[in-house]
């Protein structure tokens, strides 16, 4: 019996330690319950902040408690569970009645041990399965508020690169700050010199405590008083306009008054200048040339020459020499011996200005050999600015009134040209390399079809800007220049050269252009055949040149008697210098001839044809020049 019974023992006694520790093992989020009337709290994954505390305050009021175990006295063992334990007494093998009354309390314990298990394991359940959820509301916030953090982290970035923007603006503001106190402070100082009423007002921008009210209000005085500025600006634009328009009307009537005043001074005039005795010539005798006064007494420029001519072969009846034939010349104007190349270029400086005006104009030096046209044209030798001479002190004139003129809106460009004419033959005196010297390819042409330009073919025709630019081609052409030795001059000049100077001039606000030629000549020599010859091998060549600028001297004079009397015909084509000058002479064009003379006694052959030819020309008559505009 007892043996019957003992297994049923081990069974109940296993059930019993199996019941009392199949409890479920707890996650990382199951409570675990706790003995001796300790309350079980869920464990929690530890989150830092506001809502993970809010968090598990509320799982600690949610959990329900669990059945009241009697707290166990310090210093007392614990009792052991009711399932399974000792009875104090054992019952005798043979009471199974007893036993069997054991086991069913026994059994009936576990049975409420087990009940009141399933039921905490039940509300440990529910206590897991909302731990869980709030871990996934805490998960689904915690990664909100880490997508949250990113986004604050990158909006404190951006606030960061915002902040370092905003100083770096600060800085630049604080300058323009400064500046802006810089000019401030300019404007009050204007303003203390032109108003003195405004001394209070500058006294109290000076206080240090109300310096940026102060500030504040003088910007907003200055902007009120740039906004009247701007009006006053505008007023004065309007009021240049104006006055530009009045300048250019003024300057369109000053050309005309200008061209009126050349007019009547005449369209074609003659200079006579008287160059001085050189070291080593011969004296004249006294009363051999006189400078009358005019009509105002020694003030006024002279424009007579008085020559006086003993003639040995004359005689009167008692045999004594006969007295000097005096011969009187009127000109516009006659330079004595003294007069400087600065007096001489004065003269003729409003004539130069009438090219830039856009009239032709031709300046010519004429006179026998050693009379000073070249010197008068050219200047002497050495640079020096004293005896520059017509040619570079009118194109610096020129620049120089151009530079002036390109304030109201002109502009103006020069093309020079350099030939020379030698026994009817053109030569480019600017040709430099294999060209040098050969002259039989240049030839004078028509610009183009219809055109009334004449160019010459094979010639170099250069810009020019500055002075220094003309000195380079002067000297050029002083080298390439024909000249040979004769009895009047050890180095004479045996051929015309031509210097030119296409000016061209634009408004182009205006739509105006204006173009003329200026042209200054250095004429060959005019003395007649006999004084002229220089002995030896060359003679014949000597006779063949001088017979060719005598043709075309000669050549000229009949262009200038037939433009004086209006003939049908004018003969340019029967020389090559009149053919090339043919725009600078006619009606449109202003002329200016100088004589030169040479004030010895053994020349006044020479000088009286030089003089009597100058007389024939002064007598002409050209009609009014009209300037070619378009």
């Amino acid at each position: 019996m007892e043996e019957d019974l003992e297994p049923e023992k081990k069974r109940t006694r296993g059930l019993g330690t199996k019941v009392a520790t199949s409890r479920p093992r707890a996650t990382a989020l199951t409570t675990v319950p706790q003995t001796q009337g300790q309350t079980a709290v869920p464990k929690v994954p530890r989150k830092t902040g506001p809502r993970c505390s809010a968090a598990i305050a509320t799982v600690l009021k949610n959990q329900k408690p669990g059945p009241a175990v009697p707290a166990q006295k310090p210093g007392t063992t614990a009792a052991p569970p009711v399932v399974g334990r000792k009875k104090p007494s054992k019952r005798p093998a043979w009471d199974l009645k007893g036993q069997l009354c054991d086991l069913n309390a026994e059994l009936k314990c576990c049975r409420e041990r087990t009940q009141m298990l399933d039921q905490e394991n039940q509300q440990l359940r529910n206590q897991l399965r909302e731990a869980q959820q709030q871990a996934t509301a805490l998960g689904t916030e915690r990664r909100t508020l880490e997508e949250e953090l990113a986004r604050m982290r990158a909006q404190a970035e951006q606030g960061q690169q915002e902040l370092g923007n905003l100083s770096t603006r600060v800085l630049e503001l604080e300058e323009r700050l400064g500046t802006q106190e810089g000019l401030v402070q300019e404007l009050q100082k204007e303003q203390l010199e032109l108003q003195e009423e405004r001394r209070g007002l500058a006294a109290q921008l000076e206080e240090q405590e109300r310096r940026l009210q102060a500030s504040e209000a003088a910007l907003s005085g200055s902007q009120a008083e740039l906004a009247s500025l701007r009006q006053e600006a505008a007023a004065q634009a309007d009021l240049l306009f104006k006055r530009e328009e009045r300048l250019h009307g003024l300057e369109m009537e000053r050309r005309r008054l200008h061209n009126q005043l050349q007019e009547l001074k005449g369209n074609v005039r003659v200079f006579c200048r008287v160059r001085p005795v050189l070291p080593g010539e011969s004296t004249p005798p006294p009363g051999f040339l006189l400078f009358p006064s005019g009509p105002s007494g020694p003030s006024d420029p002279p424009t007579r020459l008085s020559l006086s001519r003993s003639d040995e072969r004359r005689g009167t009846l008692s045999g004594a020499p006969a007295a000097p034939t005096r011969h009187d010349f009127s000109f516009d104007r006659v330079f004595p011996p003294g007069s400087g190349q600065d007096e001489v270029f004065e003269e003729i400086s409003m004539l130069v200005q009438s090219a830039l005006d856009g009239y032709p104009v031709c300046i010519f030096a004429y006179g026998q050999t050693g009379s000073g046209k070249t010197f008068t044209m050219e200047g002497g030798p050495g640079g020096d600015p004293q005896v520059e001479g017509l040619i570079p002190r009118a194109l610096r004139h020129l620049f120089s009134v151009a530079q002036e003129l390109s304030g109201q809106g002109w502009t103006y460009s020069f093309v020079a040209s350099y030939v020379e004419i030698y026994n009817e033959t053109v030569r480019d005196l600017l040709a430099t390399g294999t060209r040098k010297g050969h002259g039989g390819e240049c030839e004078i042409r028509r610009a183009g079809p219809g055109s009334e330009e004449l160019t010459v073919t094979n010639a170099r025709y250069v810009p020019v800007s500055c002075e220094r630019e003309v000195e380079a081609l002067l000297h050029l052409a002083r080298q390439n220049r024909a000249v040979a030795r004769t009895a009047q001059n050890e180095r004479s000049s045996r051929s015309h050269s031509v210097f030119q100077l296409q000016i061209s001039g634009e408004h182009a606000g205006r739509g105006l252009q204006c173009a003329a030629p200026l042209s200054l000549v250095d004429l060959a020599g005019s003395e007649r055949l006999d004084p002229g010859l220089a002995l030896g091998p060359g003679e014949r060549e000597r006779l063949r040149e001088t017979q060719a600028i005598n043709s075309s001297l000669s050549t000229l004079g009949l262009v200038i008697m037939a433009l004086s009397n209006k003939e049908s015909h004018v003969p340019y084509r029967n020389s090559k210098l009149t053919y090339l000058l043919q725009n600078s002479l006619g009606g449109s064009a202003k002329m200016l001839m100088f004589v030169n003379i040479s004030p010895l006694e053994e020349n006044v052959s020479e000088s009286l044809n030089s003089l009597r030819f100058a007389s024939k020309v002064n007598q002409c008559v050209i009609g009014t020049a009209q300037a070619n505009r378009k």
